[in-house]
């Protein structure tokens, strides 16, 4: 009996000690009376509480524009400091391809204090801040200078907490933001997941308040759009080239281009379910 009651105290400590708290309290909205359905109406957002591996150097160690695309389905995980863990599916990334890039904030291979992290190993976080209020993260790929902005999220878990962060933040909406309001840009989605310039040159394989975990039902080839990127301003042939990369019939994607879907739908390329 001694050896029982051991065991199953053990066994207490191992289910309570999840890598994964925050799931099932909002499980728990299932059967609360009024509580709001939204984060679970993705199919995304079940995930599972066992196998999934945080995302390793590997995984980023690869070209810009493949990365960019390998992060399309992915999940961004944000520990905040009392504990809560936010979770957003990535639908939305521009791929920023270093030296000969017009766009990119290491054209011409000139590496400053401020993009110092573009030219770090894979998987380190390149955070900056434009107009001197918004800031806008990248993940530093394959290729020197090379990065990929994230552009938007389909919150998954703790978005009441990401209201809080959006409405603390300045120049924030103050009325009620929708689910597909959260993140559904590069610096609103570093407002609901509370990230500034003290995440640059983050490590995603190491940080302990910032990574990634592999998502569900990778997107194929005909759930992805290939466009342009998004308010580069004049840079020649570069405005014009397909660098940014959304998942098709994504709500939370920022910007859809409609003629592409269109083309794509012409040469009978068809989501699937």
């Amino acid at each position: 009996m001694p050896r029982k009651r051991k065991l199953l105290a053990q066994l207490s400590v191992l289910q309570n000690s999840t890598s994964f708290p925050q799931i099932d309290a909002v499980e728990q909205l299932n059967t609360t009376p009024g509580a709001d359905p939204s984060p679970k109406s993705s199919k995304y957002f079940v995930i599972e509480k066992k196998n999934s591996p945080q995302l390793q150097e590997d995984f980023f160690n690869q070209p810009c524009v493949s990365l960019a695309k390998s992060f399309l389905g992915q999940i961004l995980v944000r520990k905040l400091p009392d504990g809560r863990e936010l979770w957003g599916r990535i639908v939305e990334t521009e791929a920023y391809l270093g030296g000969e890039d017009e766009a990119s904030h290491s054209k011409g291979g000139k590496q400053t204090q401020r993009n110092a992290a573009m030219f770090m190993k894979p998987g380190t976080l390149y955070v900056y801040q434009i107009y001197g209020i918004y800031f806008c993260m990248n993940v530093s790929s394959q290729g020197e200078g090379a990065a990929v902005l994230l552009r938007s999220l389909e919150p998954l878990q703790g978005l009441d907490a990401m209201r809080e962060l959006r409405r603390a933040s300045r120049k924030a909406p103050t009325g009620l933001l929708k689910d597909w309001q959260l993140c559904n840009g590069p610096s609103k989605l570093c407002q609901a997941f509370g990230i500034d310039k003290t995440f640059d040159q983050r490590d995603l394989t190491q940080d302990a308040a910032i990574w990634m975990v592999p998502g569900q039902d990778p997107p194929g080839e005909q759930d992805v759009v290939t466009t342009t990127r998004i308010g580069i301003g004049n840079r020649g042939e570069w405005a014009q080239k397909p660098l940014r990369f959304y998942l098709r019939g994504n709500r939370f994607v920022s910007v859809v281009d409609k003629k592409v879907e269109r083309e794509m739908a012409a040469r009978g390329h068809s989501p699937s379910s």
